[in-house]
């Protein structure tokens, strides 16, 4: 099988894992590979603003769940991985920013240089917590996608849930807010259940090539 059919065959496995088998737990190898990829991921200016929290303490799943819809999946799941997004850390008064950039071993000019265009270019997203928010939780997705897709390349089961209540969510969690808020919920484990049938707009309808 080619690289190319194996990375199909494994987004033909990948589904929304609507309930998961309670009995089957997910190794610390694999779960750690996983949260490896994810960590791994890009971001807008290389910020990772991000966090995953990994709940497997089962009376917290309990605590979550009536927060989350009451979907299954919150309790059922080997692993509960809580995405959260940065808030205070994407700040350029916060240094975080100008020690990401310095990861580069740039000269202080060039530091300051990408400082002045950070600041410049987010002017309108980083005077306002909320619109920081909506900036980070949108990185955040691009780790969930590649830690569903690795999850998926080794045979372990997802189910990304935006259907939650934020402000609870972090209540029980304890976040200081200032710092991180939630952007989805994404549980791990193995189906219970046969996958159902996956269902897909054709190419043509999706993909548009300009000449």
């Amino acid at each position: 099988m080619s690289k190319k059919d194996e990375f199909l065959k494994m987004m033909d496995f990948r589904h929304a894992c609507k309930i998961f088998d309670e009995n089957q737990k997910i190794s610390d190898e694999d779960m750690h590979y996983v949260l490896e990829v994810g960590r791994k991921s890009p971001s807008s200016f290389g910020m990772e603003a991000w966090k995953f929290l990994v709940i497997t303490n089962e009376a917290l799943k309990e605590k979550l769940r009536p927060f989350c819809w009451n979907q299954p999946q919150i309790t059922t799941c080997s692993h509960l991985v809580v995405v959260l997004a940065g808030i205070e850390s994407l700040k350029v008064e916060s240094g975080v920013v100008k020690k990401q950039f310095m990861r580069r071993e740039m000269p202080e000019e060039t530091v300051n240089a990408y400082l002045e265009l950070y600041a410049s270019h987010l002017s309108n997203v980083l005077n306002d917590d909320d619109k920081i928010y909506q900036w980070s939780a949108r990185q955040t997705y691009i780790a969930a996608a590649n830690m569903m897709s690795a999850a998926a390349f080794i045979g372990v089961d997802s189910c990304p849930i935006e259907g939650f209540e934020k402000e609870n969510v972090e209540k029980v969690l304890e976040l200081d807010t200032s710092k991180f808020q939630v952007a989805l919920m994404l549980p791990f484990g193995y189906r219970l259940n046969d996958q159902p049938k996956q269902l897909r707009s054709d190419f043509a309808s999706v993909v548009e090539f300009i000449k």
